[in-house]
């Protein structure tokens, strides 16, 4: 269930790489675009299929079910088979520099946005760094995953889960919600997957422009779940309260509780 679902940044070191880092940009994300009925991870076999030269830049690997569904700090992630958009995308990473990761990770969670925002009108945010909320309610997050080879960050692994006609989240302390419970409808997984490609198309394009990062983290603050309000916030067993300002371009949370605070993703809890 994508209640557990994580925001993580795990990469992999490669020596002696065999992606395809140099030639795969031209490629369209979203093709080829595999449908698998049963895999343990789409990030796995995404992975696997990259560093085995059978995929590069664009391709989509879709899964009616996972087995071992990767999630936040470790956990393992569940979902009901076929009700849910479970999707990993090969992404080329070449032509950015290492301080981008958490840019393209905005990016991707900018992608599942507009995605989500053609179906649901208002109340739609990103919670930081990488979830995406309706109203308290989580629909959705991302992990991403790196291949870095010779000191170059060669390609990424962005793997999406969102919540799409499961109703039933047994076991799921957090507050989660599916698309189907916030619009009454029923829809397709496989096809709503390949219209989110497009969006990360349209992201992954503005990332390599001049000003790419810049405005991605400019849009991404524009939507950030709960910017401006109180927030309850744990750090080393502590809970206080702070205003959230917005994230910068290292991925921190920027905060304030009387005296200014960044904080890491992994180095602080979010009280909900």
């Amino acid at each position: 269930m994508i209640g557990v679902l994580m925001n993580k940044f795990h990469v992999n070191f490669v020596k002696n790489s065999n992606s395809l880092a140099g030639s795969a940009v031209k490629t369209v994300i979203g093709k080829p675009f595999t449908h698998l009925n049963r895999v343990n991870s789409t990030n796995i076999y995404a992975m696997e299929q990259l560093q085995a030269k059978l995929a590069e830049h664009g391709a989509a690997f879709f899964a009616n079910l996972q087995t071992h569904g990767k999630g936040q700090m470790g956990k393992k992630w569940a979902s009901e088979p076929g009700q849910n958009l479970l999707l990993s995308v090969i992404l080329n990473t070449s032509q950015l520099n290492m301080g981008h990761q958490f840019a393209l990770s905005a990016a991707t969670a900018l992608a599942c946005y507009d995605f989500l925002s053609g179906y649901i009108p208002s109340e739609l945010t990103i919670k930081w760094p990488n979830d995406l909320y309706w109203r308290d309610r989580k629909a959705g997050g991302i992990l991403i995953e790196n291949q870095i080879s010779g000191g170059i960050w060669t390609n990424a692994i962005a793997g999406m889960g969102i919540n799409i006609n499961q109703t039933e989240f047994e076991g799921i302390h957090k507050k989660v919600v599916s698309l189907k419970q916030i619009t009454g409808e029923t829809y397709q997984p496989v096809e709503l997957a390949k219209t989110l490609c497009h969006h990360l198309q349209q992201r992954y394009q503005q990332l390599l422009g001049d000003m790419g990062p810049e405005t991605i983290l400019q849009d991404y603050n524009a939507v950030l779940f709960q910017k401006g309000q109180p927030v309850k916030l744990k750090k080393d067993n502590i809970v206080a309260t702070y205003i959230i300002h917005g994230v910068n371009h290292k991925g921190a949370l920027m905060a304030s509780a009387g005296l200014p605070y960044e904080f890491l993703h992994g180095k602080v809890e979010w009280i909900v």
